[in-house]
């Protein structure tokens, strides 16, 4: 395929809410144009590069990788407002690997060294590394242009010379494009074309690409205003009029530079000097050292036999075959510094104590088990190796590790100490415009009221882990989200505009879980950038499919809050009971724990929570831990269906039946129901003969549900089973249809029983230690208010009370209060807005030190830091922390006199000659008189514990309306649960926020939090009630309010018809 022209200057998406075109579409424009290669130049970043080059080899077009770079004015580290803030532009293209290389070298300083708005290059570093690069002004923005604009043509000779000494006269062009569209656009090009003449500098022809064709000019520009961010050089004009700049064609090239053959052809001239050639998908590991000098086979082996000791196992000849089965697979496989890694890393995690577990299909290799990376025993859940490693598996392993989120990172503190801090880092990953968000960000990017994107957005369902919602799909799937887009022209133009930026990369940000460690400086395989948090946390630009291709196996340490939890009642109950518990060693029988789950007292525990697995669990009554485990796989869309049919054969065992012996070996612990898909996939190995090659291929077509292929795994499994097994055609038959309706949602066994081992121990702790493990819960979810306030009822209900902070009792975080009748848990003195870390670790030590406060003037005295002031001493006095010091009215009306006394008593004890040298103050000054002032009122109180706690303690502002509102059938969890759509319901209970919205016409609605002793919903107040009963929606009015149920995609929310005051 000969060219006449090479699009040199091309924006993808990845020019983050600059560019419209994603890399398919980019690629396959240029097919569908006859165009034989192909550059991407995104804005000074690499994001796309790999999957360009992929796409581009698919589609058998040369991939040009390359960069739009942004260069400084001055030098990179300059950043003085008002000079550093502009910068010119210039395109490189990487001829060879060399040139690659260098580019990710000039991407990572631009960032890591040179981002002033944005990530800059500057002669130092580009001079540094321009071996292998071919660079072009840019028409609109290059330094020489800019130099031309201001008349300074000796400036542009200079610049052009630099950079002929910087890349090679061959090396450097600049480029012309064709906009008459753009006032003086001409002019320039002009006196671009003279000066490529006078200092015999090639010219090229380009014309820059930010979206594909030229009816999606709006499109961009929507973009453009949704990211307030860009600029114009970004937007390459100076006007946005009516400006071009799509994806034209050679045709269309020829008809624009016919002036200008020669810029023309050396698009092509570029192009044939360009050939990257980049090896991917080929691994390397981390450099990891293994002390006895043995190879890596032998450590992982010696590893591994000596785990059968230490896991207390008996060294049987089933467990030495399994070994050497698994070992001979990963050795040949080249795989055992990714276990040795691996394991290394969660040894470390025990020996500090940080609770971890792996979810995935690691946990079917019995290596890992006895190397300590997983945690269950995979011959006795019989849990096949092959599912996660087979000889015929062309994909690496992947150990997904959870560490408990609060110490995730010193795992990665740990892992960069031991590999280098520069062969280390976290991936990045891209936030994209999802159906709801670009439906939103059109309509506020277009003027359009808030309420209109809302009210459309709303309509889309939420898309399910995997398969995320597309507007498309949604137009398909919700009737009146159809209707309104063929009536309404608004909400037409709001919809066509929002599926033209659909899936379009927003940013970038920290991928939640993946970490990649180097053999090498990191440099050598991916650019690097900061996470844009601006915490100085160091991530990579590719993404997690990238990195891998690019040559580095990525590390899972996903940080889980339920470790968090689980490490911190085992620690506490250790402080408190002094009783070490070993949490891998529990008794996975416990009376307790099973008896607690069948009352459904499920509040605060992994994966068992919530009323739709609380209802199920109770009508189960759990006996072991394999019905946890199947309860962990079943709980999902789809598989929930066979729910009830599980717990009934549990109950009844006579309703068991298999349609052949030969299947009762491997579902009888499920009770005949094809729960796992390590089950089905035993059955196409063990009944219908497949090698582990096609096992994977079967799993595969499962996985995907595509029709074609799943007809074409029917005729083979029926056709293996009856030459394997010798069955009948009608009989395999049978089996295939008995199969069919549970394949689709067979879930992987090793992650259930990870996953189920993981809920039983938490349950297990709860069952045992109650309000250890709940002072636990609410420690890890401090900050979310509307979780904290589950919780607490949750306590109420076991009979656990939760009291406000108290100065005397009180640590940082909730503490459990042991006493003789029972225990209680205390807010912690951290829970409190206003009161900093600092200040309670001081009020802490002290206590520690030197016993209770017995007064105010005592606490006065012995808290000599100044952050005792006044926000903090009324933090402390408002949620009753001093409670047993004083009374809160008398307290806050005194407040002035207490700094006041705090400030002479801090005075006395730096003055060793005061007059109240060498007493013991506290035994010599009488306590504080406080002027006489009204008692706080109880509604006071409850509002002030709701300001700086979050929600009330003491009392509840309902408490007057309790015997009403629990004598009524209806509250609003159980709306929640079982109310339909366009229901009428009348709620009472006190209005939490309140959220005033201008409609269209600009009339005044609102949105409300309601809340009762129950739970939370939001209700929605059209103009017409809100304009009648506007005196009652303000935030702490207790209200009753009659109107109706709106079910939207799962979401319950209320549309309010009256509302009353409650009396």
């Amino acid at each position: 395929m000969h060219s006449r022209f090479i699009h040199l200057h091309t924006h993808s998406h990845y020019s983050l809410l600059n560019a419209l075109p994603k890399i398919e579409e980019l690629v396959h424009k240029a097919k569908e144009c006859k165009m034989s290669a192909l550059a991407l130049t995104d804005n000074s970043n690499l994001y796309g590069a790999i999957e360009f080059y992929k796409e581009c080899k698919k589609t058998d077009i040369k991939p040009i990788i390359g960069i739009d770079a942004y260069v400084a004015v001055r030098k990179r580290t300059d950043k003085q407002a008002g000079v550093d803030n502009r910068r010119f532009r210039l395109v490189l293209l990487a001829k060879d690997e060399t040139g690659y290389k260098n580019l990710i070298q000039l991407v990572t300083l631009s960032y890591l060294e040179g981002f002033y708005y944005k990530p800059r290059v500057d002669r130092e570093i580009m001079e540094k590394y321009s071996e292998g690069l071919i660079a072009i002004s840019p028409s609109f923005s290059g330094e020489t242009t800019q130099a031309l604009k201001n008349r300074d043509e000796a400036k542009a000779e200079e610049v052009i010379n630099w950079h002929k000494k910087t890349y090679g006269a061959e090396n450097y062009f600049l480029e012309i494009t064709h906009h008459p569209e753009i006032e003086g656009h001409e002019d320039l090009v002009k006196k671009i074309v003279h000066l490529g003449k006078k200092t015999d500098t090639p010219l090229v022809a380009t014309h820059d690409v930010y979206y594909l064709n030229p009816e999606d000019k709006k499109a961009r520009d929507t973009l453009l205003l949704v990211n307030t961010a860009a600029d114009w050089s970004d937007k390459n004009s100076s006007d946005g009029g009516n400006e071009d700049f799509s994806f034209i064609s050679q045709e269309k090239a020829e008809e624009y530079f016919k002036d200008f053959p020669e810029a023309l052809h050396n698009s092509v001239k570029i192009a044939d000097a360009c050939d990257l050639k980049l090896e991917l998908g080929k691994w390397v590991f981390p450099d990891y050292k293994v002390p006895s000098g043995a190879t890596y086979d032998e450590e992982l082996k010696r590893l591994a036999y000596e785990g059968i000791g230490l896991r207390e196992l008996e060294e049987t000849e089933e467990i030495k075959t399994r070994i050497e089965y698994e070992l001979k697979i990963i050795k040949d496989k080249g795989y055992s510094p990714y276990f040795l890694v691996v394991s290394d890393l969660l040894r470390h995690a025990r020996s500090q104590k940080i609770f971890s577990t792996t979810r995935g299909s690691a946990a079917g290799s019995m290596v890992s088990y006895l190397i300590f990376i997983t945690t269950v025993n995979p011959i006795e859940y019989k849990i096949p190796f092959e599912r996660f490693l087979n000889p015929e598996r062309p994909s690496p392993p992947d150990i997904d590790m959870d560490i408990a989120d609060n110490r995730r990172d010193e795992m990665i503190q740990y892992v960069k100490e031991k590999y280098g801090e520069d062969r280390v880092a976290q991936i990045g990953t891209f936030g994209t415009m999802m159906a709801r968000g670009s439906v939103r960000d059109v309509a506020r990017a277009l003027g359009f009221p808030y309420t209109e994107g809302d009210r459309i957005a709303k309509l889309i369902p939420m898309g399910a882990q995997g398969f995320p919602m597309t507007i498309d799909r949604a137009l398909k799937e919700v009737p009146e989200l159809k209707k309104i887009y063929k009536e309404e022209q608004d909400a037409k133009t709001i919809i066509d505009m929002a599926k033209k930026i659909e899936g379009c990369a927003r940013h970038i940000s920290v991928h939640a879980a993946g970490v990649v460690i180097s053999p090498k400086p990191l440099i050598e395989f991916t650019p690097l950038q900061y996470d844009t948090k601006g915490d100085n946390k160091i991530i990579t630009q590719y993404d997690m499919y990238s990195i891998e291709e690019a040559g580095l196996l990525k590390f899972d340490f996903l940080g889980i809050k339920n470790l968090s939890i689980l490490a911190d009642t085992v620690s506490l109950v250790k402080k408190l009971e002094g009783i070490e518990i070993d949490i891998d060693n529990i008794p996975m029988d416990d009376k307790k724990t099973f008896e607690m789950l069948a009352l459904g007292e499920t509040a605060g525990l992994f994966q068992l929570n919530g009323q739709g697995m609380t209802r199920h669990l109770k009508d189960m009554r759990p006996t072991t831990i394999h019905d946890i485990n199947a309860m962990v796989a079943l709980y999902r869309p789809g598989p929930m269906q066979f729910i009830p049919d599980y717990i009934e054969r549990k109950h009844n065992p006579r309703l068991i039946k298999y349609l052949d012996p030969a299947l009762e070996k491997i579902l009888k612990p499920t009770y005949g129901i094809l729960v796992y898909q390590d089950d089905l996939l035993m059955m196409a190995r063990e009944l219908a003969g497949y090698s582990w090659g096609e096992v994977d291929k079967f799993r595969k077509a499962v996985g995907k549900k595509i029709p074609a292929e799943m007809e074409a795994q029917k005729e083979k499994f029926i056709q293996g089973c009856v030459e394997h097994s010798k069955w009948t055609l009608k009989k395999a038959t049978e089996v295939w249809k008995w199969i069919e309706p549970f394949a689709a949602y067979g879930f992987n066994k090793a992650h259930s029983v990870s996953y189920g081992r993981f809920a039983y121990q938490t349950a297990y702790m709860k069952a045992n230690f109650p309000a250890i493990y709940m002072a636990a819960v609410l420690t890890a979810d401090s900050g979310d208010v509307e979780k904290i306030g589950e919780i607490i009822a949750e306590c109420k209900r076991m009979g656990v009370p939760v009291l406000p902070p108290d100065i005397n009792e009180s640590f940082s975080d909730f503490t459990v209060v042991k006493s003789e009748d029972k225990d209680k848990i205390r807010f912690g003195l951290t829970t409190i807005k206003n009161f900093g870390e600092g200040i309670a670790k001081i009020i802490i030590e002290e206590r520690e030190k030197k016993g209770k406060f017995k007064s105010l003037s005592d606490l006065l005295q012995r808290i000599k830091d100044r952050n005792l002031n006044k926000k903090s001493l009324e933090a402390l006095i408002k949620t009753g922390a001093l409670d047993e010091l004083g009374e809160r009215g008398a307290m806050i009306s005194n407040i002035e006199n207490l700094l006041a006394y705090k400030k002479e008593m801090d005075k006395a004890s730096e003055n060793q000659d005061s007059l109240f040298a060498g007493f013991g103050q506290s035994e010599n000054i009488s306590d504080i008189k406080l002027a006489d002032a009204e008692p706080a009122s109880q509604s006071a109180k409850l509002i002030w514990e709701k300001e700086l706690l979050g929600l009330y303690i003491s009392g509840h502002p309902l408490d007057k309306y309790r015997n009403v509102l629990e004598k009524r059938q209806q509250n609003i969890n159980k709306i929640k649960e079982k109310a339909k759509d366009g229901e009428p319901v009348v709620i009472g209970g006190i209005i939490e926020e309140v959220k005033p919205i201008t409609t269209k016409k600009g009339d005044a609605m609102m949105f409300l939090r309601l809340a009762d002793l129950y739970g939370t919903i939001e209700v929605v107040v059209f103009p017409r009630v809100c304009a009648e009963f506007k005196q009652l929606l303000a935030p702490e009015k207790c209200v009753a309010v009659s109107g109706k149920i709106s079910e939207r995609n799962g979401e319950i929310s209320m549309i309010a018809d009256k509302i009353m005051e409650l009396k």
